[in-house]
């Protein structure tokens, strides 16, 4: 495993870009620039924390409670769901969400952008365990760009023979005042499984605003949404592409306490998931020798 000094030297940036040991033995990168701070964990390329210089709170929730293991995903931030979204289709013994995010990724590219912005790309590493549960014969990156917005890349690369099928998501958590005080525009009209409903196809009627448990895939939709907090007196735009489902979530009282690392007691009042995801009858056939790319970039302003 390559060591945060090798890291360092290789691909880090001065005064903006540097690797360091935790005390869990994971490597986070640090990122600090004009424009913004951000950490990213090698294991699972797991975006923790990102807040612009403008911004007196962080965007990007992470819980307080949050821990760094090796193979254990992290409660909070960005994760990457990948090969597949939720459970898999036909083994329950393999994770929720895919392995992506709970194994280790490596660092191939870092730089700035003409904005001082701070690129940094990872790429996916695999093991016989991961080849146990996708044998398919292919690459996964991801580029951050960290300054004023935040742009996520992710990119599938089908380097085999043979179509296959991916799910995919940006499972992120963005901080909020409280869950009971904000809302998300951009998905009135739009078709959702209720999943917490029984897996109920609906449609949105108006803004989404929030008083119970919330776990909605929203399907056929590109469209950028806004989480509206009045009490932080700003905005948080979602906009994305390669991505035509969105899911939106909040665990609420009862699920946040058997979850356990959600900050208790009232940590789960401060994060909403909104995720740019590929799920369900969305999911993405990634033709042999072809790529797909699902893109997000997050921006906060004032109301």
């Amino acid at each position: 495993m390559t060591t945060a000094t090798q890291l360092n030297t290789q691909f880090g940036i001065q005064d903006q870009l540097f690797f360091r040991e935790d005390v869990s033995g994971m490597i986070i990168a640090e990122i600090n620039n004009r424009q913004a701070s951000a950490s990213l964990c090698l294991q699972g390329a797991h975006l923790m924390t990102w807040q612009p210089r403008n911004q007196s709170t962080p965007v990007i929730w992470l819980s307080r409670d949050a821990k760094l293991a090796a193979g254990k995903s992290i409660r909070g931030g960005a994760p990457v769901c990948w090969p597949w979204f939720g459970a898999h289709e036909s083994n329950a013994t393999f994770p929720g969400h895919g392995y992506a995010r709970t194994v280790p990724w490596q660092v191939v590219e870092s730089g700035t952008e003409m904005n001082d912005a701070t690129r940094l790309t990872l790429r996916l590493m695999t093991s016989e365990k991961t080849r146990a549960q996708w044998p398919h014969y292919c690459t996964l990156e991801l580029t951050v760009i960290v300054g004023a917005t935040l742009r996520m890349e992710m990119t599938t690369t089908n380097n085999s023979e043979d179509d296959f099928i991916i799910g995919e998501a940006l499972h992120t958590y963005f901080k909020i005042s409280d869950i009971g005080a904000v809302q998300v525009t951009g998905l009135e009209g739009s078709e959702y499984w209720d999943k917490v409903g029984g897996s109920v196809l609906k449609k949105q009627a108006g803004a989404i605003q929030f008083s119970g448990e919330t776990d909605r895939v929203y399907i056929n939709t590109a469209a950028t949404c806004v989480i509206e907090d009045k009490k932080l007196n700003r905005r948080i735009h979602i906009a994305k592409s390669g991505s035509h489902a969105t899911v939106v979530w909040t665990p609420w009282t009862e699920k946040a306490n058997k979850i356990g690392d959600m900050g208790q007691p009232d940590g789960w009042r401060e994060m909403l998931c909104v995720e740019s995801a590929n799920a369900i009858e969305n999911v993405v056939k990634v033709k042999a020798g072809a790529r797909h790319t699902l893109i997000v970039e997050y921006r906060a302003e004032e109301i």
